[in-house]
């Protein structure tokens, strides 16, 4: 029997728009450290000595937009899987627990449910609370994992304890959503309510037992995706019919809130408490709340000076940010958006982020620099019938062999070794080196070397849009 980790890294954490797009997920980025979100949840239970061996890679499901940024971050991270679950659409985490269960249901081993986008500043109080839940799940219960609140929170959901259990975890007496102000205080103060996580423990046969019973539709939904998925190198990728089908639900509204009132299910919910300086950084004041700041309270990352300010966050990725007399303010700067907002009304941001969907802006989901299997490109000028894009290709990598209907393109190699197919020709360009793609031309671009490849790519013609690309040949499986 193995402790199984399991990664959630659905969700595209609007409130912590623009850092945060649909694209690329508040878990892809280093928002406290250098490691980002993904990378220290899948780290969480290194050197876990507790009653069950990890097994030696997690389960990570996620959405299949950004499936190569999240493979490419567990390498790096040394924690590389071959069982990453792609969500064609979002269905919320009741029914990703599902899929991961089924990706592992031979084994049945005990899973550990982790999101992928909190942060644990206590790894040792962690795989404590981890191990004291280890009984519980093996009993057959859906274990959940309780913070000890250390303040009157009014953005999370609460957990009401109820009697002892005889493998040391509480009863759940109630789930209850986030209060208001006064409320909070009078659970703070009772001592009877704990912050809901969103982390459990459940072993793969007791899931889909509950999934089954609880939510049918959702399970056979779920099923069928499964059984008609296909494996495609460290991606499993489930089919997209069955899966779109599935109901929408979390893990807490189908089954955990359920588990009191089924009879003759046999599968007992219940609460382990957690001290281990956890925050699910929802939004910009959480993110202050718990990092590192000056003698005035103020939190900077990137390049930023302050003067006369207090309790303030600076997040700068591309410029100088300069601050004079603000107090309780967030600002946000990247290549192609600023977020200016009072620390107390973050929360809001979200509402900002629908109105550029409705106005379908381009900000709302992709940043300016574009991640891609092969690495990446960064959008620099753009005008009236051209564009221009810094590309750095990984080494060993390639584009795909491609051609474009509606524009010509540029090439200029700033750094590395480019292997260039233009036409029926393929030769090697060096640094300060160039070439003319025509329009109509089918053309490649790899990198042959160790090191990194940058170019100028310098696009003209009466159509410059990504979706402007016929693939003939593709290493990664994009058609």
């Amino acid at each position: 029997m193995e402790l199984q980790p399991v990664i959630l890294s659905g969700g595209s954490g609007t409130r912590l728009w623009p850092l945060s797009r649909e694209q690329y997920p508040k878990q892809l980025l280093a928002l406290v450290g250098n490691e980002t979100m993904l990378q220290a949840t899948a780290g969480r239970l290194a050197g876990f000595a507790g009653r069950l061996p990890v097994a030696p890679a997690p389960v990570v499901v996620c959405n299949e937009e950004y499936r190569f940024v999240t493979a490419e971050q567990l390498r790096a991270a040394g924690r590389s899987s071959r069982n990453i679950v792609l969500e064609p659409a979002g269905r919320n985490t009741a029914p990703a627990l599902t899929l991961a269960a089924l990706a592992v249901a031979d084994v049945d081993p005990v899973m550990l449910v982790m999101p992928a986008d909190h942060v644990i500043a206590d790894l040792a109080g962690f795989q404590a609370a981890i191990d004291a839940g280890i009984p519980a799940a093996l009993d057959g219960a859906i274990v959940t994992f309780g913070i000890v609140p250390d303040r009157a929170e009014t953005g999370y959901g609460y957990i009401r304890c109820g009697a002892d259990r005889h493998d040391g975890s509480k009863a759940i007496a109630a789930f209850v959503e986030k209060p208001d102000a006064a409320t909070a205080q009078r659970y703070l103060d009772s001592g009877e309510y704990l912050w809901n996580s969103g982390l459990f423990m459940v072993r793969a046969s007791t899931w889909l037992k509950a999934i089954e019973r609880l939510q049918p539709a959702m399970a056979a939904a779920c099923a069928e995706a499964w059984k008609a998925g296909a494996r495609d190198a460290d991606f499993v990728r489930v089919n997209k019919e069955a899966f779109v089908a599935c109901p929408s639900d979390s893990i807490d509204y189908a089954v955990m809130e359920k588990l009191a009132a089924a009879e003759g299910l046999g599968i007992a919910g219940c609460v382990v408490p957690m001290s281990a300086g956890w925050s699910d950084v929802g939004a910009w004041d959480a993110l202050w709340q718990i990092a590192d700041k000056d003698g005035n309270g103020n939190v900077a990352r990137g390049d930023v000076l302050f003067e006369d300010s207090r309790d303030t966050l600076v997040y700068a990725q591309d410029r100088l940010v300069a601050c004079v007399g603000l107090e309780g303010a967030v600002i946000v700067e990247t290549p192609d958006a600023v977020l200016v907002a009072s620390k107390d009304k973050t929360q809001n941001v979200k509402q900002i982020v629908a109105a550029l969907k409705a106005g379908k802006r381009s900000q709302a989901s992709a940043h300016r620099k574009i991640h891609r299997p092969w690495g990446w490109y960064d959008s620099i000028d753009n005008g009236a019938r051209f564009q221009v894009k810094r590309i750095v290709v990984n080494p060993g990598a390639s584009l795909s062999l491609q051609m474009h209907h509606h524009r010509a393109e540029h090439w200029i190699v700033v750094k590395g070794t480019a292997e260039v197919t233009n036409g029926e020709r393929t030769f090697l360009l060096g640094e300060n080196e160039s070439t003319y793609i025509p329009l109509g031309h089918v053309h490649r671009l790899a990198n042959p070397g160790k090191l990194p490849l940058e170019i100028i790519e310098v696009q003209s013609g009466s159509y410059l849009g990504e979706d402007d690309i016929v693939r003939f040949e593709d290493t990664y499986g994009r058609g």
